[in-house]
């Protein structure tokens, strides 16, 4: 069925159905309008989903989350400062250190957006050209305008969630069908497990995928919707790295589900969510529409390039374990978010405090990785997103325990003139 035809179908059959399935759809009823008005006046609370230690991680259904009210929150990135437009059209940024407008250096066409954020790691990017950003350690979820100096709202607090072993919020993605559903997905610790959730910004959110492993380490996440509706849910390997090659283990994989959380053909068997295996943390996926090809960065160093059933090879390689298609240099590892920008990309690293970029080549080919001319006062980087104008987004780590933060960390940063690695620096 076509992605637009089969969404138009969920968003139906959502209107007050009860939500059903072996993958966290258990048995609740989404009660809230579909299309939204006024998208980013509301705010809610999405209430913790239950208590007590996490054992052995299993793959079992967990209980849903439910919502409470909760007032409004506003936090403006720089005092008095007054709204600004809402879309995405460039506009010249002073590049001087610490400038009034809420610049904190940077080369041409680059600025920070937004400051004093608390581990931002979700970002997506809105119609509009506005982000919203998700704060790993508060669940807090606001919304940054593409021109420094504007206020930083907060839409809605994601609670109940666990933040140790790098837990808590650690994506964010939009519907394929946003402009229909509104709906916003999220992957979140809980104190029993790492689990993906759907909801609107004013609406009850609903389980999607549950019961992935969640551990005292390892506990990391990314999202992304594919071409054809496919969302992908990389995994850690929730400090046990035996359950990476365990098939039959949610943690350390690759995951790949229709919009409600059912697997879809192609996955490693029949049935299952389990795309590909062997990964120790996912921090990064990003996909080519050129090209078709889905990517993934883990740590240290690693550039992978999907394919069904594949085994990369984590804890112990094996035969028929997939190589990295590239790696980055050993000086500028830690690999963080990726972005593809059309033939290229972009890794963000939090060790090599540097935005990195590759050339994309048919055949799963990447081509070597060169440092980018960013600024290297943002320091150690976490997250970067391509927007539909062509820009990036990046988020700041230096508030860690790793870095040397500065007073207006953690940051988001947007550049309108994207480099690429034909203007790279010397690595």
């Amino acid at each position: 069925m076509p992605l637009v035809a089969r969404n138009r179908t969920r968003i139906a059959v959502c209107r007050g159905r009860i939500r059903t399935g072996t993958h966290g759809r258990l048995g609740r009823m989404r009660r809230t309008p579909w299309r939204v008005a006024g998208l980013l006046a509301g705010a809610g609370l999405l209430a913790a989903c239950g208590t007590g230690a996490a054992d052995t991680p299993t793959w079992v259904p967990q209980p849903t989350i439910s919502l409470e009210a909760s007032p409004h929150e506003s936090q403006p990135s720089q005092p008095g400062a007054s709204p600004g437009p809402s879309g995405g059209s460039p506009v010249p940024i002073p590049t001087s250190p610490n400038s009034p407008n809420g610049s904190s250096g940077g080369g041409p066409g680059s600025g920070v957006v937004a400051t004093d954020l608390d581990a931002p790691t979700g970002l997506v990017v809105l119609p509009d050209g506005s982000a919203l950003v998700g704060e790993r350690t508060t669940g807090r979820i606001v919304r940054v305008q593409p021109t420094p100096g504007q206020p930083v709202p907060t839409v809605r607090t994601l609670t109940g969630l666990s933040t140790t072993g790098d837990g808590g919020l650690l994506d964010l993605a939009l519907s394929p069908t946003y402009a229909e559903d509104g709906l916003i997905y999220a992957y979140i610790t809980t104190a029993t497990d790492n689990r993906v959730v759907d909801f609107t910004v004013t609406g009850l959110p609903a389980d999607v995928l549950t019961g992935i492993p969640r551990g005292v380490t390892g506990n990391t996440g990314r999202l992304l919707f594919d071409q054809q509706g496919h969302l992908y849910v990389g995994t850690g390997d929730a400090g046990t790295p035996r359950l990476a090659a365990d098939p039959n283990s949610l943690a350390g994989k690759v995951l790949r589900v229709d919009g409600i959380g059912h697997p879809v053909p192609g996955n490693l068997k029949p049935g299952s969510p389990v795309y590909t295996r062997g990964h120790h943390t996912v921090n990064g996926l990003c996909a080519s529409p050129t090209l078709g090809t889905v990517y993934e960065t883990e740590a240290p160093s690693e550039v992978n390039v999907l394919s069904g059933g594949a085994d990369y090879g984590w804890p112990t390689a094996r035969t028929g374990t997939r190589r990295p298609a590239s790696t980055m240099p050993a000086n500028r590892a830690g690999a963080g978010g990726c972005a593809v920008e059309a033939d290229t990309i972009f890794v963000a690293t939090s060790d090599g405090q540097a935005l990195l970029g590759a050339t994309l080549a048919p055949h799963a080919q990447v081509g070597k990785f060169s440092v980018l001319p960013l600024d290297k006062s943002y320091g150690r980087l976490r997250t970067v997103v391509a927007a539909p104008d062509g820009a990036l987004w990046i988020t700041t780590t230096n508030k860690d325990g790793h870095g040397h933060p500065i007073p207006d960390d953690e940051r988001v940063i947007r550049i309108v003139q994207v480099p690429v690695p034909g203007g790279s620096l010397p690595l």
